[in-house]
This record gives structure tokens, sequence and C-alpha cells, in this order.
């Protein structure tokens, strides 16, 4: 079974820009990849315009053969991209209360810099104590 994630960034107008994550989405897979390897808001920008995804991994772009049947090792798997599926670009809520009410297991949001998922907990933190 899934454990499925939303992972969005917070703009400056409050809305939230958000991507799917079917696979994995606990804080020790998915939000520790976040922090160890989308730690700055450039690279978060491009997972998310890559749009909704399978399964979360260190690197954006493969480096030979990807696909979602083959995948590369450490290589996010995108639905459109990699399995040639359409209708799986980025969503936009409106504020905080809409994103939280999407209905994932974990909802983890990029904001100034840091990681936080559920109500506002740090998955750093998270992550930290879990040690």
């Amino acid at each position: 079974m899934a454990t499925r994630s939303r992972i969005g960034i917070k703009n400056q107008d409050g809305t939230i820009e958000s991507i799917y994550c079917h696979w994995d989405g606990y804080i020790s897979n998915n939000g520790k990849i976040l922090v160890e390897h989308y730690s700055n808001e450039t690279k978060v920008r491009e997972l998310i315009a890559l749009g909704d995804c399978s399964s979360l991994a260190p690197n954006l772009y493969p480096t030979g053969e990807h696909s979602f049947d083959s995948p590369e090792k450490d290589v996010v798997v995108f639905y459109g991209r990699d399995r040639g599926e359409d209708g799986c670009n980025s969503d936009v809520s409106s504020g905080m209360k809409e994103y939280q009410n999407i209905g994932e297991a974990y909802n983890y949001l990029f904001v100034d810099g840091d990681w936080f998922y559920g109500n506002n907990k740090s998955v750093k933190e998270a992550l930290e104590k879990a040690e």
C-alpha cells in the first residue's frame, strides 16, 4: 500500500503550488529526501514544475536510460515525463487551509528555506528526534 504525500511551496501571494507523490511519503523517506536534496527554492520549484510523481529521489534528471518501468537509481519517477501521462501538472491551492485539506497522508511545504509537514511541524526536527 502506498503512503501518499503532497509536496508544495508557498508563494509570495500566499497560494501553494504542489504535486502529488504516490510512494513512501513518510518523514523518514520523502521528508528526509526533501531536507537533504531539495533545500533551496530553485530546486524545489524545478521539482514541482515536473509535475506529479510516482516516487521521490535525490535527483531530478537521469544520466542514462530512465522510465517508469525501468527507473534509474536515485532519480525521481514522474508520471508525465517517465510514464507519458497527461494531466499531471502541479496544482495551486488558495492557502494553507485548502492545502491541508487535500487528504494525503503527508503534506510537505517549503517555506522560507525550510520544510514543514502537518500543522506547521518542522521536518528537520522530526528527523532529529527519530535518530
